[in-house]
């Protein structure tokens, strides 16, 4: 890159998608940087940006403003974000770094790895979120002591990934590096795993017993309310590893299954404290 060091408070940032996740990005490195520029297809949603002093200014068209960047973040869907580094290349002739915040990695780093030489990518993922999406849901400090994962590529500068670090310090997360294929694997069964069951929880429990639905149930079922089409990508990207892990699930839920059907509640038993040790160790 034309410059050795990133300083993230001379630094302009583009994010494109100014959803929960670009929205609360954007709030979370305000008044650290020199500039942030809020890109996303929905007026509305620039118009409250721009409205709540969010960004600096905004577009709906990248090439507008990715020029300008010395920093863009891809804050959008998969498919989207997949579609977006095609396209980067005609939206900018300078350099730039390029990170995105997408919840499933190899496809993306595929995708990045074949961005042009001015382009420096460096993959990115925030464990954290919440199932209301956009803007007016969008928060400060959402990302704060949340892990921040980070797939640097072999071609990954140490420019782009101090400018990771940057961002990642400036709204309170936490780094770590990862390979975009361990993340994937990992990923599938802490994150796209739990979505899935929330959704099938949500789907087996009859309506009418609405009433009757305590604090357990809500906490449990609380993923099913996050939009589909936000996950519908990530589950397509990282299939193979998801239906791993639900082929797990499955067969322990066969074993609960199976004790409770022969009556064999002492096997049932030493199940649920196997479970109750590996959760005190999975939470700790």
């Amino acid at each position: 890159m034309s410059k050795p060091d990133f300083k993230l408070s001379e630094s302009k940032i583009a994010i494109i998608g100014l959803g929960l996740m670009g929205g609360s990005l954007a709030l979370g490195v305000r008044g650290k940087c020199a500039a942030i520029y809020g890109i996303d297809s929905h007026q509305a949603t620039l118009d409250l940006a721009l409205s709540q002093h969010i960004v600096d200014s905004v577009d709906s068209d990248p090439a507008k403003l990715m020029p300008e960047a010395d920093l863009v973040i891809l804050a959008a869907p998969v498919p989207a974000i997949l579609t977006l580094l095609e396209q980067l290349p005609t939206f900018s002739p300078n350099r730039c770094i390029v990170m995105d915040l997408g919840s499933s990695k190899r496809l993306i780093v595929e995708a990045m790895s074949r961005l042009p030489e001015r382009l420096d990518p460096i993959g990115g993922h925030p464990i954290c979120g919440k199932e209301k999406l956009s803007l007016i849901n969008a928060e400060r400090t959402l990302y704060y002591a949340a892990p921040f994962l980070l797939t640097p590529l072999e071609r990954t500068t140490p420019r782009a990934l101090s400018a990771a670090r940057q961002i990642i310090e400036a709204v309170g997360a936490k780094a770590t590096i990862l390979d975009a294929a361990e993340h994937d694997r990992i990923l599938a069964s802490t994150s796209h795993l739990p979505f899935l069951l929330s959704s099938t929880l949500a789907l087996a429990t009859p309506t009418d017993f609405a009433q009757l639905v305590g604090t357990g149930f809500k906490s449990t079922s609380r993923l099913a309310g996050t939009s589909s089409s936000m996950m519908l990508g990530v589950l397509q990207s990282n299939r193979e590893n998801v239906l791993n892990a639900l082929h797990e699930f499955q067969n322990r839920l066969a074993e609960i299954e199976s004790a409770i059907s022969s009556n064999n509640f002492t096997q049932l038993e030493l199940l649920l404290d196997e479970a109750q040790m590996k959760y005190q160790r999975l939470i700790q």
